[in-house]
């Protein structure tokens, strides 16, 4: 099965290319075949090669598979896959999560128009992540982190007939750019350094020699330091760190299951997938990795705080995988690589949950995304209110939901690294996070309808083909987290036996069973306050007055959490109409009259000269004789008097 492995890319791009050059002419049944079967076949294909690569054994505890010489020469890199443990995990996340993405996507798009343009652009995306995960150097893996950035410019700018669509599928394509342009930069150290992207040369190298990254290399880094920095500027713009995040909330422009692909599954795990297969670069570099954990517990409180003052359900979520992203990269940071991707595959399941139960609320309301127009839904949203809750319940760290395993192995690395800081903004982020979850749970299902009559009228719940997702997803936000139960409490850490191999010294401090249990109670009653919390704030019959309350006592605090702390502004004006003005000047003033002006200049001198000439050719003989004599009698001047 493993020589199949070509294949799991292949089908996505295949059924992309069917519903985008085919899809218009193509009954509807037959581009919900395509979209949604090329991705099963994919996963199909992916759980066949993982459980052969589970049951095998290969050299490098890896099986390569390379298609053919992409360049030869001096650089020689091939196209080719790998599968080891790491991609073994995000391969699995991919198609299986992205597989029920696209089922849903039949019933939450059935009546948009464009239908097949959006199953060819999902597809692709798909196709694109899975082409990042499974490439063996760091070239195959840019190929598809660019593929991701194009597809989610496609996506996000759907409803291109709409004004903001498109502006923010730019702003993610542009802010984008500036981490891809970083990684590159690191690529290109590495080749000029080692001569190869293979991750097994590299590393290995790497991890024999070390002084060949620690040395001096250039702006007062060494080599190792200056390629960590590069591709976590890379993972700052694909994974929204601050101060590359802003692009993330205003991608809820797009349809929402693709909000659940980019959030939950795809796109914006690419940089913490980067930085834990580079984890062999980081660990030779402590400055930087302590600056990706300060950067990751930033941009976690940050997030959290903005999530609490937003009314839009798609925008809360959106400002929640910042967060967790900033939790994943926290952790990396600390070197618990394993921490960082165990987080990200319980944050795949119960973050498409609730996105996809958030669509379905929206579904409902006819388009609506303020909760302050919602209210009074469970009745009408049983599974949909039901799943929600559990995905709710999963990233707010309740055990024993998937979320409460991953996030405790977090703040319990902070803590093992005697990282107090940053493992106290962890832990007042994870409380956060249980206050604006159940926020939204309360303000979009308990208390009164608040929306119109109109409205209330065509309440119900959404089709099975939009359900079934949800309870599928829901199990996963259950029992996902077993894979990694700590030691502590019985359990067997296999998520961190299973990456073990992959990790070139994956040693981590270890504390005393005691505190491990304190910090573990203290993290879930943190959790459980800001449950309650919310519910004594939003859990009356009308959640709002609490909200107005509150924003009426603090009016300056709620306007800046509100505003998202004025950074598109702060970014507009210092950064966007300095440029816009220095771009008109130079059109206006460089290329219209300097370069243009230049040009025009000597056409129009040519013109001139040949003016001049036509006038003094006359044809008649006379006048030449006269043009020859003068031209005779100059040369004689110059010959006597020069």
């Amino acid at each position: 099965m493993l020589e199949l492995l070509w294949l799991i890319p292949i089908l996505p791009l295949a059924g992309a290319a069917v519903n985008g050059l085919l899809g218009r002419r193509l009954p509807k049944a037959l581009v919900t075949a395509v979209g949604v079967g090329a991705p099963l076949l994919s996963l199909l294909v992916a759980l066949g090669c993982l459980w052969e690569y589970a049951h095998g054994q290969f050299p490098n505890d890896a099986y390569d598979q390379v298609l053919y010489a992409w360049t030869t020469g001096d650089l020689s890199i091939p196209v080719a896959f790998l599968l080891d443990r790491l991609s073994a995990v995000m391969l699995f996340i991919v198609t299986f999560v992205g597989f029920w993405i696209h089922v849903y996507s039949a019933g939450y798009m059935a009546h948009e128009e464009g239908y097949s343009r959006y199953f060819a652009y999902l597809n692709l995306f798909m196709s694109a992540m899975l082409m990042l995960v499974l490439g063996n150097n760091y070239l195959v893996m840019f190929v598809g982190w660019e593929g991701v950035g194009l597809c989610s410019y496609l996506l996000i700018g759907f409803y291109y007939d709409q004004p903001f669509p498109p502006y923010a599928g730019k702003k993610a394509f542009i802010v984008n750019r500036v981490g891809d342009f970083a990684f590159l930069v690191g690529m290109f150290a590495l080749f000029a350094n080692f001569g190869t992207l293979n991750y097994h040369d590299l590393f290995t190298t790497i991890a024999t020699q070390p002084g060949l990254v620690t040395d001096h290399y250039t702006m007062g880094l060494p080599l190792a330091s200056f390629v960590a920095l590069c591709f976590f500027v890379g993972a700052m713009g694909k994974s929204a760190q601050i101060p590359l995040y802003v692009w993330l909330p205003d991608a809820m422009a797009g349809p929402t299951p693709v909000s659940a692909l980019i959030h939950a599954a795809t796109m914006v795990t690419a940089g913490v997938y980067m930085v834990v297969r580079s984890n062999v670069i980081y660990q030779l570099a402590p400055g930087v990795s302590q600056f990706v954990a300060v950067i990751g517990a930033a941009t976690a409180i940050f997030a959290a705080t903005i999530a609490i003052a937003q009314t839009d359900i798609k925008k809360v979520l959106a400002y929640s995988t910042v967060s967790q992203l900033g939790y994943m990269f926290l952790a990396a940071g600390l070197g618990a690589y394993s921490a960082a991707l165990f987080h990200v595959m319980t944050h795949a399941f119960f973050k498409a949950l609730l996105f996809l139960g958030s669509g379905s609320v929206i579904h409902a309301m006819g388009g609506e995304q303020d909760m302050s127009k919602m209210g009074g839904l469970k009745k009408y949203l049983p599974s949909t209110f039901r799943t929600y809750v559990i995905g709710a319940l999963a990233i707010a760290g309740i055990p024993p939901l998937a979320g409460f395993f991953s996030k405790d192995e977090i703040l319990h690395a902070a803590a093992a690294n005697g990282q107090w800081v940053l493992w106290a903004v962890g832990l007042i982020t994870a409380g956060l996070t249980a206050f604006y979850m159940f926020r939204s749970v309360f303000l979009t299902f308990f208390g009164s309808f608040r929306g119109t009559h109109e409205q209330e009228h065509h309440l119900h719940e959404s089709p099975p083909v939009m359900t079934i997702p949800l309870w599928i997803l829901a199990a996963g936000a259950v029992v996902a987290g077993f894979v990694g139960v700590p030691k502590v409490l019985g359990g067997i850490d296999r998520f961190h036996e299973w990456l073990q191999p992959v990790l070139f010294h994956p040693g981590q401090p270890e504390m005393g069973a005691g505190t491990e249990v304190l910090l573990i109670a203290i993290a879930v009653i943190v959790a459980a306050a800001g449950i309650f919390l919310a519910w004594r704030a939003y859990g009356g019959e009308d959640g709002l007055a609490n909200e107005r309350a509150w924003a009426a006592r603090f009016p300056t605090l709620h306007r800046v959490l509100a505003n998202k702390y004025y950074v598109d502004e702060i970014y507009d004006a210092l950064i966007v109409r300095p440029l816009a003005v220095l771009s008109r000047f130079f059109w206006k003033v460089v290329d219209t009259y300097v370069i243009d002006g230049t040009i025009n200049a000597g056409a129009y001198l040519t013109e001139l000269t040949g003016d001049v000439g036509r006038f003094s050719t006359t044809g008649n003989v006379r006048s030449y004789a006269l043009y020859f004599f003068v031209g005779v009698l100059l040369l004689g001047c110059w010959i006597a008097f020069g």
